[in-house]
């Protein structure tokens, strides 16, 4: 049967409003480069964890200094959210305690200096709504100039096992504070807890203070108890090397002979040429 054109179209019409939204595209996604990509450091420094989380600015040819970042006015010390440390244990920064958590980190810089600032409200969004009755630490940090860094980046710098350098590089400019960390004071905690029927670990901790130079008398005692367990070479040469650095080498050759003598039976006597050096030394 054939339709008029008045029913046609309005069949027509009525095929496209069913049809219609089935059809219809959903909105293209379409994801770019972040302009200050978000990055992550973190660095172990004896038993802490120093992680920092912030946004990475270029410089994009830019006057940074004065200008992108102008002096004398607080800074985020990234892009976006405010720049975020993280401590897992008490540290020292720049001679003042600052306990474990979550900061959100500030540098203001000025002309005659730079000024390192950790904030307590880590809920903030640059500095929008920054307290300075939330700042937890406020300190002078020492600033260098570098090769140009194209995006900002922090670091720890020269670090050992009780402290380093925190720094942020961005341009030609290095700004640092320098951390101190109780690493020594919580490894002796734990050796002094230490309790075992293996004698490696009661080793490892009798090299921990030969290495650190601390405390020679509680390490003979922790490594005589590792002989007591089990003789090894390893313990040998460990208080063979406590006894050298009292200055009793007789007895320290003695031992570190018996070392030897215990290690050439090892599959693994790494420390083979120290200890052949050492007799060789101790016996002159």
């Amino acid at each position: 049967m054939r339709l008029s054109p008045r029913v046609a179209f309005a069949v027509a019409v009525g095929a496209t409003l069913l049809t219609g939204p089935a059809q219809a595209q959903e909105p293209a996604k379409l994801e770019l480069p972040r302009p200050s990509p978000y990055a992550t450091f973190k660095q172990t420094v004896g038993l802490t964890d120093v992680t920092v989380a912030y946004a990475s600015p270029a410089v994009h040819g830019r006057k940074i200094w004065g200008t992108v970042v102008p002096y004398d006015e607080l800074w985020r010390a990234g892009a976006n959210e405010c720049t975020k440390l993280t401590l897992s244990t008490q540290a020292t920064i720049e001679g003042k305690s600052v306990p474990a958590g979550a900061y959100c980190l500030f540098l203001l810089p000025t002309k005659a200096g730079w000024t390192f600032i950790l904030n307590k409200d880590t809920s903030l969004w640059g500095t929008d709504k920054y307290k300075a009755s939330d700042d937890v630490l406020r300190v002078p940090a020492t600033a260098s100039t570098i090769p140009l860094r194209e995006r900002l980046a922090f670091s720890v710098l020269d670090f050992s096992d009780t402290g380093g350098t925190l720094a942020m590089e961005w341009d030609t400019v290095r700004v640092g504070v320098k951390f101190e960390l109780p690493t020594r004071a919580n490894v002796l905690a734990e050796i002094r807890k230490l309790k075992t029927d293996d004698w490696a670990p009661y080793n490892r901790a009798a090299r921990y203070l030969l290495e650190a130079k601390a405390e020679p008398a509680y390490a003979m005692e922790l490594v005589d108890k590792s002989i007591k367990l089990k003789e090894d070479w390893f313990n040998d040469w460990t208080k063979a090397q406590l006894l050298a650095a009292s200055g009793n080498t007789k007895q320290a050759l003695a031992i570190a002979q018996r070392a030897q003598e215990l290690g050439k039976q090892s599959s693994n006597f790494f420390y083979a040429d120290e200890v052949a050096k050492a007799i060789s030394d101790w016996k002159k």
